[in-house]
């Protein structure tokens, strides 16, 4: 698919991943001025996980719910990594790490990926190694004390940490059974990761300093905003994207969405934009766009062996491959405040 001939409404939608991920950052930041970041991130989960299993149900009836044992407890285990250790990592600290900081922080994640799949075997090839370099040096600009401004270290470290249990989580999930509908697989997520960050915020004593009565009506807005938008429309979105749209252009979300997120927060919160937080993300955003260039390459073609060119699929049917068919690269991945799941 070329340029010329990509439709009104996959820009439309793609316009809407752009801005809607972008802007999830800044949801998190006004969503805890006023709640509990564990409590608020589980409650956001649980609803947005039930809402999208109502919708399934509705849509295509109950029998799409249905999964195996097997495959249930790796989207629990994935929803825990992604949404607990990922995304409620981020929302603890975002009550002291500006939203636009933690966009850039968090855009290192394809990064993280190359050097997983790199551990497990891989070759992503050197511009993805690249890549790489470019996005750990922003990593620790951004990180370096005193040079993001009057920001604590601790809520930096907060970010990576949720940067590399996001990580993991989005590895592991092409590598265990999980269900085959993306939309089934992300309703069981949401489900455990809210229950998860539930119960870690329970452990943390956030029910003793939430009073509802004193939550902020902005508060209530944005966490309303990022269940709907976040979670749900920008999802669907998203995966309606991944079979319409070439995934090249699909991709390029990983960079985009934290220049989204950097605007949004010196134009909506008057965050602070130095030169050391330009330089750095911009650092990042290089070394993001090395690796989704790199993903997007094609492999030159490798000879089929004689024997093995018209071997049947484990399931018995024939397994050709088609030539143009794209697959989504495996360092495209989310960030943790971009609700991929």
């Amino acid at each position: 698919m070329t340029t010329a001939r990509i439709s009104g409404t996959v820009w439309a939608a793609l316009g809407i991943v752009y801005l809607v991920w972008g802007s999830t950052y800044l949801g998190i930041r006004i969503a805890v001025e006023t709640m509990p970041p564990f409590l608020s991130a589980g409650a956001r989960f649980v609803v947005a996980g039930l809402l999208l299993a109502a919708l399934l149900a509705w849509r295509h009836g109950p029998g799409v719910l249905r999964v195996t044992r097997p495959q249930l407890a790796s989207a629990a285990v994935v929803g825990v990594l992604l949404l607990v250790g990922g995304n409620g990592l981020v929302v603890l600290a975002e009550t002291t790490v500006p939203s636009g900081l933690a966009a850039l922080l968090i855009a290192v994640v394809p990064a993280w990926v190359v050097v997983l799949r790199t551990a497990f075997g891989e070759r992503p090839g050197p511009a993805a190694y690249a890549g790489v370099v470019f996005g750990l040096a922003g990593l620790a600009l951004l990180s370096l004390p005193g040079l993001s401004g009057d920001v604590r270290i601790g809520g930096v470290l907060t970010v990576v940490a949720a940067t590399l249990m996001w990580s993991v989580g989005s590895f592991s999930s092409s590598r265990i059974p999980m269900p085959r509908n993306p939309f089934t697989a992300s309703a069981y997520e949401m489900l455990a990761g809210g229950v998860g960050c539930a119960l870690v915020g329970l452990g943390r004593g956030e029910q003793r300093v939430l009073d509802l009565a004193e939550v902020s009506a902005r508060s209530w807005t944005a966490l309303a905003y990022l269940v709907v938008f976040g979670s749900l429309v920008a999802f669907t979105a998203y995966a309606w994207l991944l079979q319409t749209a070439p995934i090249s252009l699909v991709a390029t979300y990983a960079y985009v969405n934290p220049v989204v997120a950097v605007l949004l927060g010196w134009l909506v919160l008057d965050e602070r934009l130095t030169w050391p937080i330009a330089v750095g993300g911009a650092v990042v955003v290089a070394g993001v766009w090395l690796i989704v260039r790199a993903e997007r390459r094609p492999a030159p073609p490798e000879p089929p062996a004689p024997a093995a060119a018209l071997a049947p699929a484990a399931d018995g049917g024939a397994a050709p491959r088609d030539p143009g068919a794209e697959a989504p690269p495996a360092t495209a991945v989310g960030g943790p405040g971009t609700d991929r799941r």
